[in-house]
C-alpha cells in the first residue's frame, strides 16, 4: 500500500514524500483511514511505529479542508497532549514537518521554560496545539488559552500520562472541551486504566492494535555483561574508550543515578550530560541538540525524559541500571537499529538485578547472551541487595536486607576462583 492510497492530499503526500517515505506503517495504514473519516480512535502502538505521522497527516487534512473564515483569530481547534516536554516539541517538529506547505499554525508549549513566549504565540493564533498538561493548565488559570472551539483531542502516549499521575489533569483538560468532537487516544498498553479513560472520552471508536513488538529489532545486537555493582561505572568508561563509542544513550533508573554518573564520565575524560525532570527545558535541549549534532558522547537519562528522543542512527544504547518494567527494556533498544541501520544495545548487570534480567527474557522470549569482560569478572560472594523502592521484590515473609540471587558461575566465561572478597554490605553508588 502506498500513501496515495491512503486519500490524504497533494501537499501532505509532497511533503511526506521530502522525508523519504514511500509506504505507510501498519498503524499509518489503519490510522490515517479511520481518522479521516472521523471516528474516534483507540490505538495500542508503541514508539517508532510511525504513530505521530499515523495521528498527524489526517488532523492536518482534515483541518485544511474546513480553514477558518479570514480575519478571525484562530482559535486552537486541535489538541495534542503529550506526558514529556521531549515528546511534545517532537510532535510539533512532525506538525511543522508535515504541514509545511498547508496555511496552519501550531505551537507547543510546556513547563521549564517561560510563560510570556507562549502566551504571545497562543494570541496570534494557532489551529494546532501540542502541550503537556501541567502547562496547558497554567495557561487556563491565566485566562491565556481558550479551549472551548477544540475540534480534535488526542492523546499521545496516554499509558505515560497515567503513570505520571495526569489522570485528574487529564480529567480538567477534558471538562473544558466541547463534548462534540474527535477524540484519538494512543497507547502502548491496553491497561486497565487505559480502558476506563477510554470509555468515559470516545464515541463508538475504531480499535487498532498493532502487534507489540516485544522482540526487539534483529537489526539490534543485545549482550549482557555481568558486573559487580561497584564497577559498573568503571566497565562503561572502559568500555566507552576503548572501543572509540561517539554516541552512546545510558539508561539509568532515577535522577539521582544520571546526575552521578554522568559527573563520574566527565571525571573520566567522557564528554557526557544528564537529562531528567528536574533540569531545566533549556538544559534538556541544548544536551539533546549537543548529543544529536555528536559534539556531547554521552547522554545519560531517564526512562520518562527520553521519551520522544528520535535520533538517527543512534549506533549505542546502554542500560546502566535495568528498568523496573520489563517492557521499558524494549522501549530503551528500540532506540537503536532503526530503519534498517544497525546497533548494539548493551547491558551491565549486577546481582541485585537476576530477577530483572529474567523478566525481561521471559517478555522477548529470548536467552539473553552474557560475556564476562576480562578484568571485571563478578566476585561470587558478593549477595543481592533489595534495590530501594520497590525496584525489586522481595520473597513472602522476607523483609531482609539480601537476597540469595547470585549469578551462576557455571556459565562459559565465569570466574569462579575470584579472590578479591569486596563487601556485600557496600551500597550501589551508582543510584
Amino acid at each position: 500500500m502506498s500513501f496515495e492510497s491512503l486519500g490524504l492530499s497533494a501537499e501532505l503526500l509532497r511533503a511526506v514524500s521530502e522525508q523519504g517515505y514511500s509506504e505507510p506503517t501498519p498503524v499509518q495504514e489503519k490510522a490515517i483511514p479511520a481518522i479521516l473519516e472521523g471516528f474516534d480512535l483507540m490505538a495500542r502502538a508503541q514508539t517508532g511505529t510511525g504513530k505521530t505521522a499515523g495521528f498527524t497527516l489526517p488532523l492536518l487534512q482534515k483541518l485544511n479542508e474546513s480553514p477558518q473564515k479570514p480575519g478571525h483569530r484562530r482559535p486552537v481547534r486541535a489538541l495534542i497532549l503529550t506526558p514529556t516536554r521531549e515528546l511534545a516539541a517532537q510532535v510539533e517538529e512532525s506538525v511543522v514537518t508535515y504541514g509545511k506547505h498547508l496555511p496552519l499554525k501550531s505551537t507547543v508549549i510546556f513547563g521549564g521554560v517561560k510563560i510570556n513566549p507562549q502566551i504571545m504565540k497562543l494570541r496570534m493564533g494557532v489551529d494546532i496545539l501540542v502541550a503537556t498538561p501541567g502547562r496547558l493548565l497554567d495557561h487556563v488559570g491565566q485566562k491565556t488559552l481558550d479551549l472551548s472551539k477544540v475540534e480534535f483531542l488526542i492523546l499521545d502516549e496516554a499509558d505515560r500520562m497515567l503513570d505520571m499521575g495526569f489522570i485528574h489533569d487529564i480529567k480538567k483538560i477534558i471538562a473544558l472541551m466541547p463534548k462534540q468532537r474527535q477524540t484519538l487516544l494512543f497507547s502502548a498498553t491496553f491497561s486497565a486504566e487505559i480502558k476506563t479513560l477510554a470509555n468515559g472520552l470516545l464515541r463508538t471508536p475504531k480499535l487498532i492494535e498493532i502487534a507489540r513488538h516485544n522482540t526487539p529489532s534483529e537489526q539490534v545486537a543485545q549482550v549482557v555483561h555481568p558486573v559487580d555493582r561497584e564497577r559498573k561505572r568503571a566497565l562503561l568508561s572502559w568500555m566507552i574508550g576503548s572501543n572509540n563509542w561517539k554516541q552512546v544513550l545510558v539508561f539509568t533508573r532515577t535522577k539521582h543515578a544520571a546526575n552521578r554518573l554522568s559527573k563520574q564520565l566527565t571525571q573520566d575524560g567522557i564528554n557526557a550530560a544528564a537529562i531528567h525532570g528536574n533540569k531545566s527545558q533549556g538544559a534538556r535541549t541544548r544536551a539533546l541538540a549537543e548529543f544529536k549534532q555528536g559534539k556531547l558522547r554521552v547522554l545519560v537519562a531517564t526512562d520518562i525524559a527520553a521519551r520522544g528522543l528520535d535520533i538517527d542512527q543512534l549506533p549505542h544504547v546502554v542500560n546502566f541500571e535495568l528498568p523496573n518494567v520489563p517492557e521499558d527494556y524494549v522501549h530503551r533498544i528500540g532506540r537503536t537499529g532503526r530503519a534498517g541501520n544497525e546497533g548494539e544495545a548493551v547491558s551491565l548487570v549486577c546481582v541485585d538485578e537476576h530477577q530483572h534480567l529474567r523478566s525481561i527474557e521471559r517478555l522477548i522470549k529470548k536467552t539473553l547472551p552474557q560475556i564476562v569482560i576480562p578484568g571485571y569478572e563478578v566476585d561470587p560472594t558478593i549477595r543481592a541487595e533489595i534495590i530501594p523502592n520497590g525496584r525489586n521484590t522481595p520473597k513472602k515473609g522476607g523483609a531482609s536486607k539480601h537476597t540469595n540471587y547470585r549469578w551462576d558461575n557455571n556459565r562459559p566465561g565465569a570466574n569462579s576462583n575470584r579472590n578479591d572478597t569486596r563487601s556485600s554490605n557496600r551500597r550501589q553508588q551508582y543510584r
